[in-house]
C-alpha cells in the first residue's frame, strides 16, 4: 500500500536562519520533498520549528468560538465579497457531486493586522492566537516553496516571491480553523464531513489533532488513511501548483467520511489548515514553459474555485 512519507526538516525548519541553511542538506530536502509531491501529493513534516503550545492554543481558542451558541458565532459570519470570517454548518460543499453539504464549519482569516471581523469583544486573545499561529505557518510555508523551488531547478526563492504578501490584502492565503462536531441521527444521504476534493492553492500545511478521519487518494490507488503523527504537520499540493507545474506535481484528492465506530460518531474533529496562495497578481504560467496550460492570473483561478464551492 502506498503510504505518505515522512520528512525530517529539521536543516530548514524555523528556527533555523534561512541564509545558514546547509546547501547539501537542503538539496536532500527538496529532492525528498519533491519527490512525495510527484507521487503522493502529501508529505508528513517532522522537526518543523512551530511550538506545540501555539497549535495547542490554537486548538483550545477555536474549539470555544465554536461551541457558542449559532446566534453568537453569526455575528461574525464570512461576508459574501470576503474570505474572513465563521463558516456556518452545511455552507460549503467540496465535491459538487455529492447531494448534500459537508458537515463542518470554520473560521477564516486572511489579513493579519485587521481584527475588525474576528470575535474579540466576547474572546479578547482570539486575534494574537489565530496572528501568532498564521506568521509561523507563513515562515513554514515559504520553507516549503523554496524547497520545491529547489527541486524543480528553478531560482530558490522564485516561488517565496510569488507570496510576498501573504497575510495582507492582494493575496488570497488563508488560516482556516476547522470544526467537524458529532454526528447525529439525522445525516442526510450521501452526506459527509468534507467531500472529496484537492485544494485550490499553491500548497496546504494541515495540523491534525488526534481523532483522524482524513483519507487521500495517491494516483492511481484507492485512499488510504492520513493518519495523525504527533508533532508534524501535513503538506500536500494544491491544484494551482499542478498547473504551474505542468502536472510534475501532483494535487490529490482527500476526504473525511462519516466515522463508521459507534464511539466515533459521539467525537467532535477539529483541524487547522493554512492554505497558501499566490499575491493576486501573479500569473501562473508553466514553469517548464511548455505552455500546457493557459496563462492565468491568481486571483482569477482562486474566484473560479471559490464560486463552485459556495454556488449550491
Amino acid at each position: 500500500m502506498v503510504k505518505i512519507p515522512v520528512v525530517d526538516i529539521a536543516p530548514y525548519s524555523v528556527s533555523v536562519p534561512a541564509d545558514r541553511a546547509d546547501s547539501k542538506e537542503i538539496r536532500q530536502l527538496a529532492d525528498e520533498i519533491c519527490k512525495a509531491f510527484t507521487t503522493v501529493g502529501f508529505v508528513y513534516l517532522k522537526n518543523h520549528g512551530i511550538p506545540q503550545n501555539v497549535v495547542d492554543e490554537m486548538f483550545a481558542t477555536s474549539q470555544t468560538f465554536f461551541d457558542k451558541p449559532i446566534e453568537v458565532k453569526q455575528k461574525y459570519s464570512k461576508p459574501s465579497d470576503s474570505n474572513d470570517g465563521w463558516v456556518s454548518l452545511e455552507r460549503e460543499k467540496l465535491n459538487p457531486d455529492r447531494p448534500a453539504a459537508d458537515l463542518k464549519e470554520a473560521y477564516n482569516m486572511t489579513l493579519v493586522d485587521d481584527q475588525k471581523s474576528m470575535p474579540v469583544d466576547i474572546m479578547p486573545n482570539f486575534f494574537d492566537v489565530f496572528k501568532e499561529l498564521f506568521v509561523y505557518a507563513h515562515e513554514l510555508g515559504n520553507r516549503v516553496l523554496d524547497l520545491v523551488s529547489i527541486g524543480l531547478n528553478i531560482d530558490s526563492t522564485f516561488l517565496r516571491d510569488c507570496h510576498k504578501n501573504a497575510g495582507k490584502k492582494g493575496n488570497g492565503t488563508t488560516l482556516r480553523s476547522l470544526y467537524y462536531p458529532p454526528i447525529s441521527k439525522d445525516v442526510k444521504p450521501g452526506q459527509v464531513r468534507c467531500g472529496e476534493h484537492s485544494d485550490y492553492g499553491s500548497i496546504t500545511l494541515l495540523f491534525q489533532d488526534d481523532i483522524g478521519g482524513l483519507e487521500v487518494k495517491p494516483v492511481g490507488a484507492d485512499y488510504i488513511p492520513a493518519s495523525p503523527i504527533p508533532g508534524t504537520v501535513l503538506v500536500n499540493i494544491g491544484d494551482l501548483m499542478q498547473r504551474w507545474t505542468a502536472d510534475k506535481l501532483v494535487a490529490t484528492k482527500h476526504r473525511v467520511l462519516i466515522p463508521e465506530k459507534e464511539t466515533m460518531l459521539k467525537k467532535g474533529r477539529q483541524s487547522i489548515a493554512f492554505f497558501v496562495h499566490p499575491d493576486d497578481e501573479v500569473m501562473i504560467t508553466c514553469l517548464d514553459g511548455s505552455g500546457k496550460y493557459e496563462e492565468i492570473s491568481s486571483i482569477d483561478y482562486l474566484n473560479m474555485r471559490f464560486g463552485l464551492t459556495y454556488d449550491k
